[in-house]
């Protein structure tokens, strides 16, 4: 855990800012990390464009206006700042609803490296905190033909209330009695483009001149339902999930041999020969890449379909199941923090003291980010927030206070907080 920095730059000393910073034209949190000070918010006037991010580089001197990914949080009437494990910031908005009042914005963790490595740019990344911790997604790949879709139309309906599938996007045009939505996302190409670039999207790929892929929104929007996703696609595909900070079970199936294959294929009578050929000439790319790689977490053989789906339930524990329960029975709910607040931390523990007209109501909160999961591109899980009494001990000494949206915490001659 990092320090808590200031949430506004007055009271400020210039000792602790560069020279060149002009302390009464930023209205914005400061997060020091290393050489490099992040400036959030305040830069920008348009709120459809989310809370801005600036980086000063004290070494070189000079501002840099990083790449930021992942989908931005809307900008808010104030927030606080408080640096994690020096490599991300958590971000407690002011009077937000409670599905958007905790973001994270990473800065130096393996995701943003990786970016930055490849874009040879500033990066920084973007992700929504819910509590809770969502079951792993399924990934589920296999060359055309294999019978993976039917594994997962089998999986979908002996267990509805547990899985979630998760709906590609296109830009192809939607073909007939196909729903924008249930079949596929259908996005306009430059759309769908930015969407990529922005790092939206956990696979991607162009085929017969259009555009397909998964999108992290489609596959977090079924774990916040307390539902476990399931992708189905292709081997490259997976390999670029790899990548990424999703948190899931790769499931490679295969055919008992490469002549069965083809056998099934030519059975479904639904393609032409050339079209046969192609699919076979993927189909041994993808067998060698899918047994080899080591991308797979699991290798199910499809002899007979029935006794691989009994062993594609048991892998996933759900034989004896009945389908009628999320596998860890929890459900996702966002942390739902109460307006205006000062706050503190100890221990991987952040205490939020919040003003509040009801003598009655809790006032002093309390957020555990010592069981962090996942992250950008994607959701961070696992935040911990409950309500305790503000005289308790626990509060007495260790504490490192900051003065934030309604000014510093009060305390007695003891140390204790006043509320």
């Amino acid at each position: 855990m990092g320090e808590i920095q200031a949430d506004f730059f007055e009271g400020v000393g210039d000792d602790s800012l560069p020279f060149e910073f002009d302390t009464q034209s930023i209205d914005g949190t400061i997060t020091t990390v290393g050489d490099k000070i992040y400036v959030i918010g305040g830069g920008s006037n348009d709120e459809t464009d989310g809370i801005d991010v600036r980086i000063f580089n004290k070494s070189k001197g000079k501002w840099d206006v990083p790449t930021t990914l992942g989908t931005k949080p809307a900008q808010c009437k104030g927030h606080s700042a408080v640096l994690l494990n020096n490599d991300r910031i958590l971000i407690l908005k002011k009077d937000s609803t409670p599905d958007d009042c905790t973001w994270f914005l990473e800065v130096d963790t393996p995701y943003v490296r990786e970016k930055k490595e490849k874009m040879g740019t500033e990066v920084v990344a973007w992700s929504k905190g819910v509590k809770a911790h969502a079951p792993k997604p399924i990934v589920i790949s296999g060359p055309s033909g294999v019978g993976k879709g039917t594994l997962i139309s089998k999986l979908m309906k002996e267990f509805p209330s547990t899985f979630g599938f998760s709906v590609s996007h296109t830009t192809r045009a939607p073909r007939e009695k196909e729903v924008d939505g249930v079949h596929y996302h259908f996005a306009e190409r430059t759309s769908m483009e930015k969407e990529i670039r922005d790092g939206k999207f956990l696979e991607s790929a162009s085929v017969h001149g259009n555009l397909y892929g998964t999108s992290i929104e489609a596959v977090e929007v079924v774990s916040d339902a307390g539902k476990r996703c399931v992708l189905d696609i292709d081997v490259q595909g997976a390999r670029s999930v790899r990548t990424c900070s999703l948190d899931a079970i790769y499931i490679f199936i295969c055919p008992p041999s490469f002549e069965e294959l083809e056998k099934r294929l030519r059975a479904r009578g639904t393609e032409t020969e050339e079209q046969v050929q192609k699919r076979l000439r993927n189909a041994k790319i993808e067998l060698e890449e899918g047994k080899s790689s080591g991308l797979f977490d699991h290798i199910l053989v499809n002899c007979d379909l029935e006794i691989c789906y009994q062993t594609l339930k048991k892998l996933l524990g759900l034989d004896g199941c009945t389908g009628t329960t999320p596998i860890d029975g929890s459900s996702v709910k966002n942390v739902e923090l109460p307006n205006g607040h000062s706050i503190s931390e100890v221990n991987q523990k952040i205490f939020i003291h919040c003003v509040t007209a009801d003598p009655g109501k809790k006032n002093l909160f309390v957020l555990d980010v010592s069981s962090l999961k996942g992250g950008a591109p994607g959701r961070t899980r696992g935040l911990n927030m409950y309500a305790i009494d503000p005289f308790a001990n626990c509060l007495n000494g260790g504490l490192k206070e900051t003065n934030c949206l309604n000014g510093g915490l009060e305390r007695d001659a003891n140390g204790i907080i006043l509320t």
